[in-house]
């Protein structure tokens, strides 16, 4: 399968198929694609799994798109103004987005919640206490918000992070939360009570500007 990324800011990505090459998306991921290529709706895995997948918020029904001959295309965009990251997994790797990340990928990558072991990393670490699980063998596409700044962790390397700002992470980076130290901190500082700890070693994709924050902004903005 040959992939393109393409659309700056407004980004989508056009997948070229050979005949029994397949892709999935969630429902309404699709945005065009040639005349040859078969549509099935799937639980991609079980009821199980499609409800795992709601947890981390996607839909439980995905689609697969077959390709019926050669050199067909189907293209998938973002759904808000940011980048499409493509991972190129080997057989086993993993890699780790947040809730809603997930654009397409090939149908051999197993897709899957990603259940925090740690409670207050889920609860008040900002990321959520289900994300989203991708394993290999095969291309997948997840959409993040804003520019994305990559950064590898050495073995216990940690950086601090904003709520919300964590796109994505390799399967070895460990997740925690960090109550602000400070009275003074707490109250005035506009960081909040938690920031998301991240430990090396392993590679982190931190986003600029999470859906959420800006969601937020036009929402005080059109209050006043």
């Amino acid at each position: 399968m040959e992939t393109k990324i393409s659309g700056e800011e407004l980004p989508y990505v056009v997948c070229k198929l050979q005949k029994g090459e397949s892709i999935v998306t969630e429902n309404g991921g699709m945005s065009w694609m040639d005349d040859a290529i078969k549509m099935t709706t799937t639980t991609n895995g079980g009821i199980m799994k499609g409800l795992g997948r709601a947890l981390a918020g996607e839909s439980i029904f995905m689609n697969v798109y077959t390709a019926e001959k050669d050199d067909v295309e189907i293209a998938f965009a973002s759904s808000f103004p940011g980048q499409i990251l493509e991972f190129n997994l080997n057989e086993g790797e993993t890699i780790i987005g947040q809730k809603r990340s997930f654009l397409c990928a090939e149908q051999t990558v197993d897709i899957s919640m990603h259940f925090r072991k740690k409670i207050g990393a889920g609860f008040f670490g900002g990321e959520g206490f289900i994300m989203q699980k991708f394993q290999g063998p095969g291309k997948v596409f997840l959409e993040i918000d804003g520019a994305v700044y990559k950064r590898e962790l050495a073995s216990g390397e940690k950086i601090k992070v904003d709520n919300g700002y964590v796109a994505a992470m390799t399967s070895n980076v460990d997740l925690n939360i960090e109550t602000v130290k400070g009275v003074k901190n707490i109250v005035f500082g506009g960081e909040g009570l938690f920031l998301t700890t991240l430990t090396g070693p392993g590679t982190v994709w931190i986003q600029s500007m999470p859906i959420s924050k800006l969601a937020g902004m036009f929402y005080v903005g059109g209050s006043k």
